[in-house]
């Protein structure tokens, strides 16, 4: 990096760099070293959530992501590959969750006006989506990998739109019990003490 150059950038307005919008409150500003030149290793995402919105199922392929509660609150979930749990981290105002490169992971408001801070320890945050995954593997396979009703799969994933990022899509009418907030069910570790009273059984 030549610091003498006069393309050489020091601030950014990430006001002006939205990757993502669902809606007016559910939106994603991001900054890597695409906006700013002089960044090292470092990029973040600026998060904006209503409650029960979903920061969908995702990893960062090149980067770990450490999540900071600005206002509102939330919970991360994170899937640990070494024990095979899922285990839930509410966050609130001055709070954190970190998620070590290459793990499972989601966010999911439970608050209006949740402002979430995501910063990554590479220029530029890689990403797999879940609903990548679902929408470009091929419903033979997993028909066949699972012993699944192909038809019955693809009917299922039909409505998917790929790249979904927060969710649910404004599209979507869910019926009866499946609108029960997401983080209803969700058993959570003391922020305090980080003693899980609870944890899931393996899924997989």
């Amino acid at each position: 990096m030549d610091y003498t150059s006069p393309s050489t950038q020091f601030s950014f307005d990430l006001n002006t760099n939205t990757s993502f919008k669902k809606d007016n409150q559910n939106y994603i500003n991001s900054l890597s070293i695409n906006q700013l030149n002089t960044l090292d290793q470092l990029s973040l995402l600026d998060i904006y959530l209503s409650t029960n919105n979903v920061v969908e199922p995702h990893y960062h392929q090149n980067s770990s992501e450490l999540v900071y509660c600005i206002s509102g609150s939330a919970v991360v979930s994170i899937f640990n590959p070494y024990t095979r749990q899922l285990h839930h981290y509410p966050i609130t105002p001055g709070q954190v969750a970190n998620v070590p490169q290459g793990w499972w992971h989601y966010e999911i408001a439970t608050t209006d006006q949740t402002h979430l801070l995501a910063i990554f320890n590479a220029p530029t945050p890689d990403v797999i989506l879940f609903s990548d995954l679902l929408k470009f593997t091929p419903a033979n396979l997993v028909a066949h990998t699972y012993c699944l009703d192909e038809n019955q799969w693809k009917q299922t994933l039909s409505p998917l739109q790929p790249s979904t990022f927060i969710g649910p899509p404004i599209t979507c009418h869910q019926e009866n019990g499946s609108q029960m907030s997401p983080t209803q069910n969700h058993q959570t570790y003391s922020q305090v003490a980080y003693q899980p009273y609870y944890q899931q059984p393996r899924y997989w």
